[in-house]
């Protein structure tokens, strides 16, 4: 029984209805969508915050979603935390600077790696804050709730991943 929760990969039908079931206990619990980039904004509101209190109380998105530690902040430790797990019971669990799929294609310079990363999490960033939230919060909160707007971010955001994907890595994955 066991067998499958230390398996490095899961059906996609078990993980399906078990996302499913947390949306579900979200809604009941907390009675807000389930996303996390919201937490990252809180996270640059408060260290903006630390360092200029007077400009974030002046800004309209701070006065409407307060910098705080909240709820979903428990989404991120989760996602981290499980993520280790999982790994490390699967026996995949590897540190590794420069994965091997970005090393083949661009060389393994470790600097140019992480510049590489930085400048993707601040695209998707804007992204999600233009989008009005994530690929979670969209694909799994919104459409759940039959959402137009999620239904088109989540099919931009398939489109542009599998684009830039192909761009990036020759369409080698399909």
């Amino acid at each position: 029984m066991s067998d499958w929760l230390l398996s490095a990969t899961w059906s996609p039908y078990v993980v399906g209805a078990g996302i499913g079931i947390l949306i579900w206990m979200t809604f009941l619990f907390s009675d807000r969508p389930l996303g996390v980039s919201t937490a990252y904004a809180k996270t640059a509101g408060m260290i903006e915050k630390a360092l200029s209190r007077k400009n974030v109380a002046s800004m309209p998105y701070y006065r409407q979603v307060t910098p705080e530690a909240d709820w979903q902040w428990t989404i991120i430790i989760g996602v981290i935390a499980g993520g280790f797990i999982s790994a490390y019971t699967a026996g995949t669990f590897a540190l590794s600077a420069v994965p091997p799929l970005f090393a083949e294609t661009f060389g393994a310079d470790t600097l140019f790696r992480f510049a590489v990363a930085l400048a993707g999490g601040i695209i998707m960033g804007i992204g999600a804050r233009w989008a009005g939230g994530c690929t979670s919060g969209h694909g799994i909160s919104g459409t759940l709730q039959l959402s137009l707007a999620s239904w088109v971010a989540v099919i931009c955001f398939f489109a542009g991943g599998i684009l830039a994907a192909g761009l990036l890595f020759g369409f080698r994955f399909l």
